[in-house]
């Protein structure tokens, strides 16, 4: 143990909690007091609306953060140190404050928070502080899993092989803070003004607690809880809206309110006895990390097709294009489904994940329009918004990505929609002025007679919009659209 070092600051990011913190952990080993703080970052907050329910739940974590802390160091005066500021001056003024030597933070692989952290370096290397980072909200990072030939896997299912391979190989570690929480240092009074409140980042309430969001380490644990009795059934009901498949922790995966070590932990052990649920959901964590290492070693794909040759189709231009970019945000393209579950997003921030592929490739392949628009969109609202899965998730249904589907696949929305929400519950849920149409006209309102449209009281082009396009004309314009990147000897097909 590293005991040169007399203080330290843990600086705080995407990892809210206490348990298991690799950062936190490596700092208690190597210093005597330690400080822990976490920066509202100005570059990330000034340009979002107002009205953000991800600074919200941030800030609603940060108190239970702040309650762990002085729990696990058993003094009060002991906790977080939170200020709202540009993180190179201020992480810099606070660490010269405090007198520490080293500040310690977990990677983060965004190009963005990257080009932060060396300006952080920069900042604290002239007044003679390091700054060590260390993995935590990933198992494997960056290069950690290769192919045979020395590169980085982009497709899908060889990686996984080989990242479960590693995995058994190599036991996870376990960062328990609690025995050496008693290095927590208590706060200087001038630094003891705790989590600030919305209005003092200059950001009003969202509709977070009305729809009972769980935040924090107590809210990521309930929620955990909950599906574990459930995670046996995920692979029969991960793709149905209307159920209750999913683990719901996207938010807090991507905050860190929970640590993904323990959750690869027991999914790993569910398989281990047989849970075929488990196993699915354990690839899910994987496809996650499998986009994490794209971002990392092909950071081109944060602007643009990871297949250049994508680069080169001809989206949808000018004012028509603003038009159905503009319907399909608001839920109006005609499609229940998809207008569902854009509904779905705009109100509580989150999309079921059969929908993401459903509405994302309806964007892209039945209107035309450029998948950066819809990744924008996703950015602003999803709530677990994290750029190398958005990314990842977007190129995947525009064709371009890594393992993605095949340009000549695409999904029928009226196909879909009967498929994975066949007696319309999920539809009904958000789509109230349908409610009262049958079963078999729900999905496809524009083929209903106009007895039952009357009957149902739906009234197309007013009450609900009429469709945007014909999915079998827009098929073939995408076929043709897409054939600049055309493979010889690909087959097209449904």
């Amino acid at each position: 143990m590293n005991k040169s070092i007399d203080s330290g600051l843990v600086w705080f990011r995407r990892d809210l909690r206490v348990d298991d913190h690799a950062a936190l952990h490596l700092a208690l080993q190597q210093c005597q007091r330690v400080y822990c703080a976490f920066i509202f970052d100005r570059d990330i907050l000034d340009p979002l609306p107002r009205v953000d329910r991800r600074v919200e739940f941030i800030r609603a974590s940060l108190l239970e953060l702040d309650k762990d802390l002085r729990a696990i160091a058993g003094v009060e005066a002991a906790g977080l140190i939170v200020r709202h500021g540009h993180p190179p001056e201020t992480l810099s003024t606070l660490a010269r404050q405090l007198d520490v030597q080293a500040v310690y933070a977990a990677h983060d692989y965004e190009p963005l928070a990257q080009a932060r952290d060396a300006r952080v370096r920069g900042e604290l290397a002239s007044l003679g502080i390091a700054l060590h980072t260390c993995k935590d909200h990933v198992i494997f990072e960056g290069r950690e899993i290769l192919t045979g030939g020395g590169t980085p896997y982009t497709v899908f299912t060889p990686y996984k092989r080989s990242w479960l391979a590693r995995l058994q190989a190599t036991p996870l570690p376990v960062f328990d803070c609690a025995p050496l929480a008693s290095r927590l240092a208590p706060r200087p009074a001038g630094l003891r003004d705790g989590v600030p409140t919305l209005a003092e980042l200059g950001f009003v309430p969202s509709n977070l607690t009305q729809l009972k969001i769980p935040t924090g380490s107590p809210g990521a644990r309930e929620l955990f809880e909950d599906f574990f009795d459930r995670m046996d059934q995920y692979h029969e009901t991960r793709d149905f809206p209307a159920l209750k498949g999913p683990s719901y922790l996207g938010v807090h995966l991507r905050f860190g309110t929970i640590s993904l070590r323990r959750l690869v932990a027991t999914a790993q052990q569910r398989q281990a006895h047989g849970s075929a649920g488990a196993a699915v959901w354990l690839s899910e964590l994987i496809w996650r990390e499998f986009y994490s290492q794209i971002l990392a070693n092909f950071p081109h794909v944060a602007g643009s097709a990871f297949r250049p040759a994508y680069d080169a189709i001809a989206w949808e231009q000018g004012a028509h294009a603003e038009a159905l970019f503009a319907a399909w945000c608001e839920g109006r393209t005609g499609y229940p489904i998809v207008d569902a579950a854009m509904a779905q997003l705009n109100q509580s921030g989150y999309m079921h994940n059969r929908l993401r592929m459903v509405a994302g490739s309806f964007l892209v392949k039945d209107l035309g329009i450029d998948w950066r628009w819809g990744e924008r969109y996703f950015a602003e609202k999803l709530n677990d918004f994290d750029l190398a899965s958005n990314n990842g998730g977007w190129q995947w249904v525009a064709s371009s990505g890594c393992d993605a589907q095949p340009w000549f696949r695409i999904f029928n929305p009226v196909s879909q929609s009967k498929k994975f929400d066949p007696q319309g519950r999920f539809i009904r849920r958000y789509l109230p002025q349908l409610a009262a149409l049958s079963d078999a006209a729900l999905h496809a309102p524009w083929l209903a007679g106009p007895v039952e449209l009357a009957g149902a009281g739906v009234t197309l082009g007013s009450g609900y919009p009429q469709p945007l396009v014909a999915h079998d004309v827009a098929r073939a314009q995408t076929l043709a659209r897409y054939a600049v990147v055309r493979k010889t000897g690909e087959k097209e097909e449904d």
